[in-house]
């Protein structure tokens, strides 16, 4: 019988041997390996036609796939308060060598990560489970109808019956983790206010010029209520919740180590995504994407040249020096903002480690409020 803790130790080794953020000698592989080639994988391409409820659950062909949750919320105090919680999937085989369905015979490796923030405070939490990919009732996994992601009893799960039309309009979020200063975790409702949005064409999200991209997909409209718990002390929270879907093999193109990551909700009622892959543009620069979507949901997506993000102040954050005050220019939506973290301590200290934190847009000439919203930093 192996022990938990060694099972643990063996589970990041799993992972970190399929995401290393340091290739072989001699090799590039992007930032966390997501560069790697992507072999006899189903890759993302252009033309791919999503499809729902089924692009909901997990794409075992696929290598790498993440449910990514962040929260803009306030407490009854009127405090704001931040949240994350992902589950992350990596196939350890390609489809044509996976093992038979023998208990110990697991081809997908699962890792979630879930935070809670508030002032100077920053809980972090990380899990790891493994499954054989013709499950759907281990450990972790990722179903569409009712709709399910989950890790032991963190869940993320679909509050409507399976015969209704959409297991997607509205879930649970349940992650609770003890530590010694008292437990942190939530209890969540997610009611979805507008549509999915695809990003890119039709969904497919290019990030290198090279043509290396994700099956992409966000629902950025979650009405968030329930409560939240941090350092003992739980509290009731609402406001506003965003969650990406991605999948593909080979997310960036080799020579990419890191991106910059900006989802906003803004004053006006439309929304932004907006990033820059570090490397892998245009004569060698910075790769840029991003959507514009209007308050009804509709989407436009913005082209590389059409996003100008520039770096203005950095902070020491867990020894790694990352910048916490961006200019962010738009021309098209009519956006020329600032946009900055008020707390700079939201180091996600992980077996896989980011920045990953709460930020305000406000607008750069007039100082007007302009958002909320969350921001995302690898590869620092």
């Amino acid at each position: 019988m192996i022990r938990c803790s060694t099972l643990s130790a063996l589970l990041v080794a799993l992972w970190l041997a399929g995401c290393s953020e340091e290739p072989p000698p001699g090799e590039t592989a992007g930032f966390a390996g997501l560069g790697q080639e992507a072999g006899d994988f189903s890759q993302a391409q252009e033309g791919i036609r999503l499809s729902f409820p089924e692009d909901h659950a997990a794409h075992p062909d696929y290598r790498i796939e993440w449910w990514y949750l962040t929260a803009n919320l306030e407490d009854e105090r009127g405090e704001p308060l931040g949240l994350q919680w992902t589950l992350f999937r990596q196939a350890l085989t390609s489809p044509d060598e996976r093992p038979d369905s023998a208990p110990w015979a697991a081809d997908q490796l699962w890792m979630a990560h879930m935070a809670v923030s508030q002032g100077e405070t920053h809980r972090v939490a990380e899990r790891f489970a493994r499954s054989h990919s013709g499950q759907d009732d281990g450990q972790a996994g990722a179903v569409a109808e009712p709709f399910r992601a989950w890790i032991d009893h963190w869940q993320l799960a679909s509050r409507v019956e399976h015969d209704e039309s959409d297991t997607f309009a509205e879930l649970t979020l349940t992650a609770h983790q003890d530590d010694e200063h008292g437990g942190f975790g939530y209890d969540l409702t997610l009611v979805a206010e507008g549509p999915l949005v695809l990003h890119g064409v039709a969904g497919f999200s290019q990030k290198s010029t090279d043509g290396q991209g994700s099956l992409y997909y966000s629902q950025p409209f979650w009405r968030v209520e329930g409560e939240a718990t941090l350092d003992g002390e739980t509290r009731v929270v609402s406001g506003r919740g965003w969650l990406d879907r991605e999948w593909s093999s080979q997310l960036l193109g080799p020579e990419q180590q890191g991106w910059d990551w900006f989802s906003l909700h803004l004053e006006s009622g439309h929304k932004l995504m907006v990033f820059q892959l570090r490397g892998g543009g245009a004569d060698g620069g910075d790769y840029r994407s991003g959507t514009w979507i209007d308050p009804e949901g509709e989407p436009t997506a913005l082209a590389p040249d059409e996003i100008a993000m520039t770096p203005l102040a950095t902070q020491r954050v867990a020894g790694h020096e990352v910048p916490t005050r961006w200019r962010l220019e738009i021309p098209r939506a009519g956006l020329d903002m600032i946009v900055e973290a008020p707390h700079a301590e939201r180091w996600m200290d992980t077996s896989v480690s980011y920045w990953e934190g709460e930020v305000i847009a406000y607008d750069a000439e007039s100082g007007e409020n302009r958002g909320i919203g969350y921001l995302e930093m690898t590869g620092y």
